[in-house]
């Protein structure tokens, strides 16, 4: 069975078409259960997120911040297993008919084995994998899968990534580019710095591939700015944080689904 690489590609020109970026909703799979994490990846796309990243829970993340960190936490403590990812992204894409990639590190890709990963999310009708820890001179297997597969292949670039690396990066991947706002661990933040705007230019002028924008986005106002450069904004730590901030699972999905929504208006304002 095929992957919905296509589907990502076209939810993505759809908002481009509508001059306005996509917004790309993360949310950790199995927190705060495995129930919970599905409903609430049918909640941020209920509210207006376009493409929704489901986070496969690890042990030590190089790149996630604290609020994350301590989602994933819950999830492995609850017993969360790669199962269990695949039958999120089965489920909330059912529900949505959204495009639904897993982010994940490459350790635990490995340890199950590339083939039967790629197969099995295709299965469940996943859109694709963003690897934030893969580099691509060592991704060549992972590609040859994925793209058996048709599943999208999203690397991660960094404002400290040199043109000619850029352009490795970008020739390597699909489905889009996530552009890195500034260098650090993911989590909320009072701005997103002239670094992304600059990053994403040098990016786009590597590759035709859409570029997304993650890493301290949080607010109706954020998405807004980083619309008016970015193809895609990408929220994760702010969803979370609601969450964990919310006295239970129900208040937990209604704010989820209202932060999609202001999200939403601020990526239709750019």
């Amino acid at each position: 069975m095929s992957g919905n690489r296509e589907l990502l590609s076209t939810a993505l020109a759809k908002a481009a078409s509508e001059d306005r970026a996509a917004l790309i909703a993360y949310l950790p799979g199995g927190f705060p259960t495995v129930d919970g994490g599905i409903a609430a990846v049918k909640a941020a796309v209920a509210g207006g997120a376009d493409v929704v990243e489901v986070g496969l829970p690890h042990s030590d993340p190089v790149l996630d911040g604290p609020v994350i960190q301590t989602a994933d936490d819950i999830a492995l403590r609850g017993g969360v297993r790669i199962a269990d990812i695949m039958r999120t992204v089965r489920e909330a894409h059912e529900a949505t008919g959204a495009p639904i990639l897993v982010m994940t590190y490459w350790n635990p890709i490995d340890r199950y084995g590339v083939e039967r990963f790629t197969a099995e999310l295709a299965e469940a009708g996943g859109a694709g994998c963003i690897l934030p820890d893969l580099p691509v001179q060592e991704s060549a297997l992972w590609r040859e899968h994925a793209e058996k597969h048709a599943l999208a292949t999203v690397f991660v670039v960094a404002p400290s990534s040199r043109d000619a690396r850029l352009a490795e990066i970008t020739g390597a991947g699909s489905g889009f580019v996530y552009a890195a706002s500034l260098m650090g661990v993911t989590g909320t933040r009072e701005s997103v710095g002239e670094q992304a705007q600059e990053l994403v230019r040098r990016t786009r002028a590597t590759s035709e591939l859409p570029v997304c924008v993650g890493i301290g986005v949080s607010t109706r106002e954020h998405a807004r700015q980083v619309a008016g450069f970015a193809d895609g904004v990408i929220v994760g730590s702010a969803f979370v944080k609601r969450m964990l901030d919310a006295p239970d699972e129900a208040a937990g999905l209604e704010a989820v689904r209202a932060l999609a929504a202001e999200l939403a208006e601020g990526v239709r304002k750019r």
